[in-house]
């Protein structure tokens, strides 16, 4: 099964460097984010708004999360299977690329960059609105940067390198139940008065899911760095100095190793709907943040999506063969 996945990691990595995310495909993210909705509507209906009436209801929101997204690519694994191998592996290879998010990150923060540059400030913030879920209305020109560059950062974690590790490790049933946590976590994972109880244990289960991949993640931006025209040896020293500077124990490890590599300063005070978030800053100013420097974060993030996909598939190539 090794075997199996890691050449059908391979082969979605490509076709989303290729491909990325046609606008004309529906999305199976969309269908989850749709789903989730759903039964939070009328799960909500249901329990009682007491913590532990929420808690619950947050609880049944997660099993039943997970019986969707693993049922996905469950059901059309198991179809084309029924008709041939190789088919079945061109569907696992295709669910792969569906989830991956290189190229659609670079196309999203691109936006932001070409919007600065060819544009008016306004615009920028509204096309860095669309990526980041603080609120933009007030940020300067490098309070859009830093957005754009953070949400590069750490979503390398959430969109890349984690779908990869668990591709990896369980094909694509266990890739969608990564997702479907990662995505239930963006919509009701938050610490505000609607969702503290409910989304608690989607919060807490991304978190595990997440505690390894965001680990690797800062470790191939590390060595990325050092391979790119970056700086490696500053990479490593904020990493390991900030990784833990964030309200997630997940968050800062890729931010930090981004922050030394590109010698700037990141996070920070930050308002999310309306209300200050006191955050520590990530990184040294060595210099000042540019409008550049979000071509540089894709750079970046391209060169430690490519190593970590090659190592990727040769580990499970190599495991496959020993075993």
């Amino acid at each position: 099964m090794l075997k199996y996945y890691a050449s059908a990691l391979m082969a979605g990595f490509l076709l989303d460097l290729l491909i990325g995310d046609p606008r004309w495909m529906y999305h199976p993210v969309i269908f989850i984010g749709k789903t989730i909705s759903f039964f939070e509507r009328n799960i909500r209906r249901i329990f009682p708004v007491t913590p532990h009436g929420e808690l619950a209801g947050g609880m049944l929101l997660v099993l039943l999360t997970l019986v969707v997204s693993g049922g996905i690519p469950v059901v059309i694994l198991a179809l084309t299977g029924m008709v041939h191998p190789v088919l079945q592996w061109s569907a696992g290879a295709f669910l792969c690329y569906q989830l991956l998010a290189v190229k659609c990150l670079k196309d999203e923060s691109m936006k932001v960059y070409q919007a600065l540059k060819t544009g008016t400030l306004e615009d920028g913030r509204r096309a860095v609105s669309m990526i980041v879920g603080r609120d933009t209305q007030a940020l300067d020109e490098k309070g859009v940067v830093k957005a754009a560059v953070e949400t590069v950062a750490e979503n390398f974690s959430d969109g890349v390198l984690a779908p990869m590790f668990y591709m990896l490790i369980g094909g694509p049933v266990l890739m969608f139940l990564y997702k479907g946590i990662n995505t239930m976590d963006s919509m009701v994972g938050y610490k505000n008065d609607r969702d503290l109880y409910f989304g608690r244990c989607a919060a807490r289960l991304d978190d595990a899911a997440n505690f390894i991949p965001s680990r690797l993640a800062g470790i191939l931006l590390i060595l990325a760095a050092y391979i790119g025209n970056f700086s490696g040896k500053d990479a490593k020293r904020i990493f390991l100095r900030d990784r833990k500077k964030h309200a997630s124990p997940n968050s800062a490890q890729t931010e930090s190793a981004a922050a030394g590599a590109l010698q700037i300063q990141l996070a920070g005070n930050a308002y999310y709907f309306g209300k200050l978030h006191e955050k520590e800053y990530i990184g040294d100013p060595i210099r000042e943040i540019q409008v550049e420097d979000i071509r540089r974060m894709n750079k970046l993030m391209y060169l430690a999506s490519t190593m970590s996909a090659v190592l990727f598939t040769a580990a499970g190539l190599l495991v496959s063969y020993m075993i």
